[in-house]
């Protein structure tokens, strides 16, 4: 019996087939850094708490092409066995598939790690920990849509600050943080990608407004340290008191309305 010629056991290809184009790196690409709003200003702030029925607290926050959800689960039990007099926080940070430009794998990488950390020391001296021995709290962000690092760490943080409030967790304050970038001569507050990536240096500052109390400082690039106590001091507390007005008032509406 003849054979034939056909092989069952490979896929063939297409009979007409086209390659793949793929961006080219070397090619300088013209970033789109002209803003609508003036440099002063921060992107519009929907916030959200109580989203998520299944967690002790959540929130979800949006401010134009960045978009994050916060979900609260704790004070419970640590499962390690060693004593422990404070609490432990614990701060998990995950991208959507389809938040960057460019497909993201599932797994965590490096720099889940960095916001994760960032968000981590953000938040953490504003929670009263010692009240919760042997206990865990665990803080979890998962970003839908990403407009830049800064934005998300910053968000990421009005995010985790409001869900822990909603989850009834004593807190010494709520914490609000905001983003500025130096894109030539101009501070810019809350940059979006692209302005990020044209500036030389950023700074994301997190405080606690109520009790006029700094929680994080993070920079990054160049920038002189008298130009990051100007951005600080005249911009950027400002604005993370407007911020801390919008959370509260966030906080108040939904309590309100339960």
């Amino acid at each position: 019996m003849a054979q034939s010629a056909h092989d069952r056991r490979r896929i063939n290809g297409p009979e007409e087939s086209f390659p793949p184009i793929f961006d080219d790196d070397d090619e300088d690409i013209t970033l789109n850094t002209q803003r609508s709003r003036a440099p002063g200003d921060i992107r519009p702030i929907f916030l959200q708490p109580g989203l998520i029925s299944q967690a002790n607290g959540s929130a979800y926050i949006e401010t134009e092409k960045t978009k994050i959800a916060c979900a609260v689960y704790g004070p419970r039990q640590s499962k390690t066995t060693t004593y422990s007099e404070k609490g432990r926080l614990n701060v998990e940070v995950k991208f959507t598939p389809f938040s960057c430009t460019r497909r993201r794998a599932p797994m965590r990488d490096a720099e889940d790690r960095s916001i994760g950390v960032a968000i981590h020391q953000a938040i953490v001296s504003s929670i009263r920990l010692e009240l919760f021995p042997k206990s865990t709290i665990d803080v979890f962000i998962t970003i839908i849509e990403n407009d830049g690092i800064e934005g998300c760490i910053a968000s990421g943080s009005l995010a985790a600050s409001t869900a822990l409030a909603d989850a009834g967790i004593e807190m010494l304050g709520l914490v609000a943080s905001c983003s500025a970038a130096i894109v030539g001569d101009e501070i810019q507050l809350d940059p979006s990608e692209a302005e990020a990536r044209a500036s030389t240096g950023s700074v994301i500052l997190a405080c606690m407004p109520a009790l006029d109390s700094i929680t994080s400082i993070w920079q990054s690039g160049q920038m002189s340290a008298d130009m990051a106590l100007k951005v600080i001091l005249l911009q950027l507390n400002t604005r993370c008191i407007d911020i801390h007005s919008i959370v509260a008032q966030s906080l108040l509406e939904h309590r309100k309305s339960n």
